[in-house]
């Protein structure tokens, strides 16, 4: 990895189908994720995906490139909820490599530009 490398993952659609089985993979059945009928009860349109979705999305785009054992750290923050059949994307870029560490800039965006989520991680470079 170089400085200025970019790593991208383009996703599928996020389907009510996508939010259940990563319900069940995670046993986070938060009505608001899977119930729009609890969701418009509370005023909210419709459901949206787990926040731990995108963050395990970020995780495949860092695998994608990079075996596990090679991430030294990683870690996000959520800052835009990402819609039911939304499709997000994945990007990161190495910010800097210095004594074997890349250090990476990552970010789950929107069609519409918004971006869900912010992260870093830091990974072995070679």
């Amino acid at each position: 990895m170089n400085s200025g490398d970019t790593l991208t993952l383009e996703l599928p659609k996020v389907t009510r189908s996508t939010l259940a089985l990563y319900a069940g993979a995670s046993g986070d059945h938060n009505p608001v994720h899977i119930d729009i009928d609890a969701c418009t009860a509370v005023g909210i349109p419709d459901v949206f995906a787990h926040g731990m979705l995108s963050m395990a999305y970020l995780g495949r785009l860092l695998t994608n490139y990079v075996a596990q054992e090679r991430i030294r750290s990683y870690n996000v923050r959520f800052s835009a909820i990402t819609p039911v059949n939304s499709t997000p994307s994945c990007t990161g870029t190495v910010v800097k490599v210095e004594n074997g560490l890349a250090h990476l800039d990552l970010t789950v965006t929107l069609p519409d530009g918004t971006v869900t989520l912010q992260g870093s991680a830091v990974v072995t470079a070679n």
